[in-house]
Order: structure tokens, then C-alpha cells, then sequence
């Protein structure tokens, strides 16, 4: 029973029945009573209103006659489970019956600070799970998901010996077992060498980019960005007033040119640059580097996909060949591991992370400490290991299967070079509309992301667009793109 719903508030000139009545209304009305949700019975209902039982006979019978609530032999009342809630909201007769005294609503527009927009692309990205052919970009395969180990570190970590290290109040602190598991088995491979006060943990690389934003950016501050790029962290630093401004890619990734001599900060993902996929080449990392120390530059490295290669080792990692501690490095588990535990960290000097500890106290003081110690766990048993040998044959071979089905189907499209990661970028003839694309997509239960809200300033790109390959299985992929092809070659989208 729901009784904490009920409760009057005395109304001269009411009569205690009609209050009742409006009282119950608008609770089904609302939503808080679902149809076929049993209502107390009159004589707990009267207790709880301290009212006489006749009155809430009264009430009951009232809603019997006008269809709101139906009455079973020796089980009580319920709300009617065929009841028209839309219907009945838009009658005048119950607007009127549940519309009690107009109070003026607070008002918020010009209150507001800030207003962060999300942006109109995402509610197209909703629509991939109801998609057969799904090319969705950042979403893992459940089926890869190794659930008996996590479920295992999940009960090690829950055990009497060890949740007396996680159930206390950490104030700021991170979990000291996941704090060693990344300086000492996952950062090395990167080439990064760093003390425990130079990791953070954080929910995730949304997260890390919004305390660097706050705590680096404002109006005045130059953020160079990359153009294409991911379009969440333009978001988080026009929040905060910063200038940004464009910075260009090219097949060995950001270019360095006079152009970047406009920023203070600068924002890459070297390792697979998001969206086009391509890797910066040993030459550039250095170049870049030494731009940013002639300069007084900070660089921002988001070392997106870097575990998942497939035509040789991985790069170093920029922060591995920073000598002058002018490298912030962000990453995450979240395209190896899974997107829903939010789990990244940022490395940077010393005096950084305390200040990116601090804040983030503010914010949340620290995430959720079982969560951090089930990955340490999962981390110090070799699990992570063994996923990810797996994920790289996996991906491996619908990378394959993708790019022999592009060259079957749409020759035409030229492919992005790539060292591996989980998605496609695809450039198509230059008058190919790929937002128009999409919609009719859509309607045949294909997914794919245009690249239009990939870029930004005045560059409007509307023939390029990413196909991911992490969620859709290897048999679904060469009818996809055969699909997918039927609609491109469709004269209607192109411009």
C-alpha cells in the first residue's frame, strides 16, 4: 500500500468527501497510483486521514461510478487496469475537480547561470537498440562481457575481510588496491611511470575533462580542439567561456602548424583519434611536444582506444615522452570494460591532482568505493588481461568482415586509415547527405552516426560518417552494409 501518498490539506469551503476525492484523482492522474494498483482499504484510508470510515465509503463509491477504480470481491479496490489516463486528464470536468487554488510558479529562466544543452543528435543515438543492423559507435557486446569473473571479484569484494576497507566514509581518497593496479599493470604499458599522488580516479572521462575544465578554463582562456572531434568536451569547455578554437587533422592526426600558437591548452586523442580513427605518428607526438614547451602549452591526452590495436604495438603514449610536466593524461575503461561502471583516472604532476582532488570533493567527494575495489580485484587477477586479448580478436574480425563489405558493396567510400579501435570513418562522394541518410536508415532498422555534429566552427561536413563495430555481431555485418548501400545509391540523399 502506498499511504505515505495520502494526506489532507484542510480547504475551507470544501467538504472533506470532495477533498478526498481530489486527493485520489490526482495521485492517478500523476501516476503515483498505476492502473491496477491496489487503493487501502476504507477503514486503513480513514485511519490514516483520521476521517469516519462512511466518509471514505463515500469517496470509494463516487470513483466506482465515474470509472477510476474498480472494486474484487474480498481483495479491496484498485485503480481501474483499463483506465484512460490521458483521456480522463484532458477532461474539463476533472480539471476542474483537481485544479485547487492557483498558486504562481516559481519562475527559472533568468536564473539560470548556465544551461547546458544536450545535444539533438543523442535522441537519434537512443534508437540503435531497436535497430537490426546496429553500427553503433561506443557501445560493447554483452555477450563479451565476462560475467562469472566480475560476479567472482564482485563477491571477493563483498566479503567480511574486505568491506570493512570500503564501507567507512574515504573523504577524498581512492582505493589504495586500484590506485597500485593502475600505476604498477596498466599505465606502464603506456610508457607512463608515475607516483600515487599523481593518479585520480574518476566516473569516467566525462567527468576528468569537467574538473580539467573548471579548474584550467574560462572567459579568456584559449582551448585548441580537434576539428573533427568529441563533440562532449567542446560542450564542457564552452560551459566555461573559454575561446575555442579549431585545430585541424590530417592522416597522421593533429596538425602542427601556426595555427595551435592560438591556444593555451590542447586537446588530442593520439592514440585513435576520435571520430576519424587515425593514429598520430611518432614524428607528430614530437613535434607536438616541443611546440608545446616553446610555447607554455598544456596538452590534454585523451588516450582513447589505445588497448585495442591490430597491426602492431601501440604508440607510446604522449604523457610517457613528456619530460617538462606539461602533459595532463586522461583514461578510462569504459571501451574495454564497459561504458555503464564509469571508471576513469587522470595522471598529472602532483600539484595538479591535489587541486583535481579537491574539486572533485565538492562535487562527490569520491566514487563509489566498492565499485573501485571489485576492479582492483579484477585488474590484480588478469581478467582485464583476458578480455582484452579477446575483444582485439573479436573486433579483428568484424574490422575484417566490415571493410570487406564496404569494398563489395559501397567501392566508393573511402575508408580512414587505422591501427584498430572499435569504429570505421567513412568519407562518401561529396554530395552525399548523411543526416538525410540516417532518417531513412532509421525506418529500415539501420544505425549509423553522421558526421555533421562532429564538427564545428564553420566547417559543415555532410558527407562523412562513423560506423562502430564493437556492438553488431560478425554475421549481421556484411547484410548491413549491403542494406546500407541500396540507400546510398538512392538518388534522394544526395544534395
Amino acid at each position: 500500500m502506498k499511504e505515505h501518498l495520502f494526506y489532507l490539506e484542510p480547504k475551507p469551503g470544501l467538504s472533506l468527501q470532495v477533498q478526498i476525492k481530489e486527493m485520489l484523482v490526482s495521485a492517478i492522474l500523476d501516476g503515483h497510483l498505476a492502473p491496477g494498483d491496489p487503493l487501502p482499504s476504507n477503514r486503513k484510508l480513514a485511519q490514516t486521514l483520521n476521517v469516519s470510515r462512511n466518509t471514505v465509503v463515500f469517496v470509494y463509491e463516487k470513483l466506482l461510478e465515474e470509472g477510476y477504480i474498480v472494486s474484487r470481491e474480498r481483495q479491496g479496490h484498485f485503480v481501474d487496469p483499463d483506465i484512460d489516463l490521458a483521456q480522463l486528464a484532458a477532461s474539463p470536468e476533472v480539471t476542474a475537480d483537481v485544479q485547487g487554488e492557483t498558486i504562481p510558479a516559481a519562475e527559472w529562466s533568468s536564473r539560470f547561470r548556465l544551461q547546458p544543452q544536450v545535444p539533438k543528435h543523442l535522441a537519434k543515438a537512443k534508437q540503435w537498440r531497436h535497430c537490426r543492423y546496429s553500427f553503433i559507435y561506443g557501445q560493447l557486446d554483452p555477450e563479451l562481457f565476462p560475467v562469472s569473473e566480475w560476479r567472482e571479484c564482485t563477491r571477493q569484494a563483498t566479503s567480511n575481510l574486505l568491506t570493512r576497507d570500503w564501507l567507512g566514509d574515504s573523504a577524498d581518497a581512492d582505493d589504495p588496491m586500484l590506485i597500485e593496479q593502475l600505476r604498477s599493470r596498466v599505465l606502464p604499458r603506456r610508457g607512463i611511470r608515475c607516483s600515487a599522488d599523481e593518479i585520480l580516479v574518476t566516473l569516467g572521462t566525462q567527468q576528468s575533462l569537467y574538473i580539467l575544465a573548471q579548474l584550467l578554463a574560462g572567459p579568456g582562456v584559449r582551448v585548441g580542439l580537434e576539428n573533427p572531434g568529441y563533440s562532449d568536451v567542446r560542450h564542457i569547455f564552452n560551459l566555461t567561456g573559454a575561446l575555442i578554437n579549431p585545430l585541424s587533422i590530417d592522416a597522421e592526426g593533429v596538425v602542427v602548424n601556426a595555427s595551435l600558437q592560438d591556444s593555451d591548452y590542447l586537446f588530442v586523442t593520439p592514440s585513435h583519434q576520435a571520430p576519424t580513427t587515425v593514429t598520430m605518428s611518432m614524428a607528430r607526438r614530437k613535434a607536438l611536444l616541443q611546440c608545446a614547451e616553446n610555447r607554455d602549452q598544456i596538452i590534454i591526452e585523451d588516450d582513447y582506444e589505445n588497448e585495442i590495436n591490430f597491426f602492431g604495438p601501440p604508440a607510446p603514449a604522449l604523457k610517457s615522452l613528456d619530460k617538462s610536466g606539461r602533459v595532463i593524461y586522461v583514461g578510462s575503461l569504459s571501451k574495454t570494460l564497459s561504458p555503464g561502471l564509469r571508471i576513469g583516472y587522470m595522471v598529472g604532476p602532483a600539484e595538479f591532482i591535489a587541486q583535481a582532488r579537491a574539486l572533485r570533493h565538492l562535487m562527490l567527494r569520491h566514487p563509489p568505493s566498492n565499485n573501485q575495489r571489485t576492479l582492483a580485484l579484477f585488474l590484480a587477477g588478469g581478467h582485464h588481461d583476458t578480455l582484452l586479448r579477446r575483444l582485439t580478436a573479436t573486433y579483428r574480425e568484424r574490422y575484417d568482415c566490415l571493410v570487406k563489405a564496404l569494398q563489395t558493396h559501397l567501392p566508393e567510400m573511402r575508408i580512414s586509415n587505422t591501427t584498430g579501435g572499435s569504429s570505421l570513418w567513412l568519407e562518401g562522394p561529396e554530395d552525399l547527405d548523411t543526416e538525410a541518410l540516417q532518417e531513412r536508415a532509421l525506418q529500415n532498422s539501420l544505425f549509423f552516426e553522421p558526421a555533421r555534429t562532429l564538427f564545428f566552427g564553420d566547417t559543415v561536413v555532410k558527407n562523412c560518417f562513423r560506423l562502430g563495430y564493437s556492438s553488431i555481431k560478425t554475421e549481421d555485418i556484411e547484410p548491413g552494409i549491403k542494406l546500407l548501400a541500396e540507400l546510398i545509391h538512392n538518388p534522394d540523399y544526395h544534395h
